[in-house]
């Protein structure tokens, strides 16, 4: 089987666009075990790169990274022209001004309205006045098709809303840089697909540069530029989506294909594992 990773950079990545996004080399443990083994990546202002693959792939852990919330084993992370280890707390505080991150939750405050929970950014981290902020939050929310809900809680909105609200909040610094988790887990596939459009959209409408952690075969088909494959902590292929799909690495059509993986079993590690025994 053939697991080998296909060259990093594509004809259409390759464009003149400076880089936005660097990683080189990425190791990352949990304890001692490698959950992230040599990834290398790059992102190209503007581009929508998505990042795929199963359950403990390390596609979680290559976002932590990615905001700076784990330090690496190894390797490098160069962000927005900045090598993220070498940057104070003060530095990378004001780094992650330039970023937003949309949570697969929505990671909404319950206590909130809509509007409070939007707004809250502005009021953290600048000093305008009241008038501004409320104009700027209306903005947000009617970019996300929001509009008319600015009064309703967390708990009163459907699970579409609640990720749009999200976005909402995470676009709400009009930042460089967009990090979006799972935009489409747990969503019906029309509400799903209007998501996907509106990512789309602001992509347009904002300039950004949008990475995209998910699973969804459908969703990252349908807004990547470029898709990086992720398994059990490698890159397998990174690529446009025509290369994705007609790739000849077996475990990525595997994945593609949801067919299960049939891997032998070491008898001697497995009883290891159940015992606790360390070779």
């Amino acid at each position: 089987m053939n697991h080998s990773a296909q060259p990093l950079e594509t004809p259409e990545a390759v464009d003149g666009r400076e880089p936005v996004i660097e990683v080189r080399d990425l190791v990352s443990h949990y304890g001692e075990r490698r959950i992230l083994d040599g990834v290398d990546l790059q992102v190209r202002r503007g581009e929508i790169l998505v990042i795929m693959g199963g359950s403990g792939s390390g596609k979680s852990t290559l976002l932590h990274h990615l905001l700076g919330l784990k330090r690496p084993s190894a390797g490098s992370i160069r962000l927005l022209g900045s090598e993220l280890e070498d940057l104070s707390k003060k530095q990378l505080y004001a780094l992650r001004r330039r970023m937003g991150v949309a949570f697969q939750g929505g990671a909404l405050f319950s206590s909130m309205s809509l509007r409070e929970n939007v707004a809250l950014p502005l009021r953290q981290h600048t000093r305008l006045d009241e008038e501004t902020i409320r104009i700027m939050t209306r903005m947000k929310l009617e970019m996300v098709n929001l509009g008319g809900f600015e009064d309703l809680r967390p708990a009163e909105l459907s699970g579409g809303m609640l990720k749009r609200a999200g976005l909402a909040r995470s676009l709400i610094m009009d930042p460089e840089l967009l990090f979006f988790d799972e935009p489409s887990a747990g969503l019906d596939p029309v509400v799903s697909a209007e998501l996907d459009e509106l990512i789309l959209r602001l992509r347009e409408a904002l300039s950004m540069t949008i990475v995209v952690v998910t699973h969804e075969l459908e969703s990252a088909f349908g807004i990547a530029d470029r898709i990086l494959v992720l398994d059990q902590g490698r890159v397998l292929v990174t690529g446009t989506v025509e290369q994705v799909r007609n790739t000849d690495n077996a475990r990525v059509q595997d994945l593609l294909n949801r067919r299960p993986r049939n891997e032998p079993v070491d008898a001697e590690a497995y009883l290891r594992r159940l015992t606790g025994m360390r070779d």
